[in-house]
């Protein structure tokens, strides 16, 4: 049995320090992608290099080389990585710290995703749609792929982008917001229709989330207002094999190390 994760860590350095090393201690995923790392190898703080060698994981960062402590994907693996492949091949995205595939013994391949925010009606709303545009193609061929190969793929991370009513406790009040905007979600669903499984809510098909992600603003967490944006997309054989799926929920708002929780899928005699 394996199990793969994803955590947006709201930067590596603060996280280490708030409870991110325990949970790694803990977690039975045995490959981890983290995204918002917001740090290069050598400014990687020592408490969490150590504890991931003590712990036998294998690290392949993706830094951003065009925003300084900005951006940042990684993949923790118990198996060393065969392939690491950073970006998806657009030349207007590649170097910002988004996206990174590792390909795993066995026939996996793990992607971290950091899907761009936006804001509707600004500039920034008409960037995270180019790179929705150029990753949903990367997603078609990478699905193409793996069916004519016989691989299996995990694309786990923070897709900014609540799919349907079910993932954001005030969807009447966001229909307006980047994130929970029409053709978001269509795009999600043509991604979802094209073969992909959304993992979690294949497991949980009718609950409101589980959420992922609370504003550190007011009671959002405490209330349990949030939205579930953390996502682990995967190819049929791993649906098929999938035995549970959830969030790990800190117990408290003074014990969260990032306003993400992880989020961690179980499949049953497929380890990546």
């Amino acid at each position: 049995m394996g199990a793969v994760a994803t955590a947006n860590v709201n930067g590596i350095r603060a996280a280490a320090t708030k409870g991110l090393l325990d949970w790694l201690a803990g977690t039975p995923a045995t490959a981890v992608c983290l995204q918002e790392v917001r740090a290069r190898p050598e400014e990687l703080p020592a408490a969490f290099t150590d504890a991931v060698a003590a712990q036998g994981w294998h690290l392949r960062l993706a830094p951003s080389e065009t925003a300084k402590g900005r951006n940042g994907v990684a993949v923790l693996s118990r198996a060393e990585p065969e392939v690491v492949r950073i970006g998806f091949g657009d030349p207007a995205t590649d170097l910002d710290g988004r996206y990174l595939e590792v390909d795993l013994p066995g026939g996996t391949t793990v992607a971290s995703l950091y899907l761009p925010k936006g804001v509707a009606g600004t500039d920034k709303q008409d960037a995270k749609d180019r790179f929705l545009k150029t990753f949903g193609d990367h997603l078609r061929a990478a699905f193409d792929r793996c069916a004519a190969t016989g691989r299996e793929m995990v694309v786990g991370g923070d897709w900014n982008l609540a799919p349907t009513e079910l993932d954001l406790r005030n969807w009447r009040n966001n229909q307006r917001s980047s994130g929970f905007l029409p053709h978001e979600r269509e795009w999600f669903a043509a991604v979802l229709e094209h073969g992909w499984t959304d993992a979690v809510r294949a497991v949980h098909p009718d609950t409101d989330g589980p959420y992922s992600w609370w504003t550190y603003r007011g009671r959002a967490f405490d209330n349990d207002v949030g939205w579930r944006i953390d996502h682990l997309l995967v190819t049929p054989g791993l649906a098929a094999a999938t035995a549970g799926a959830g969030v790990d929920r800190a117990p408290s708002h003074d014990r969260r190390w990032s306003d993400h929780a992880a989020v961690t899928v179980r499949f049953a005699g497929a380890a990546p």
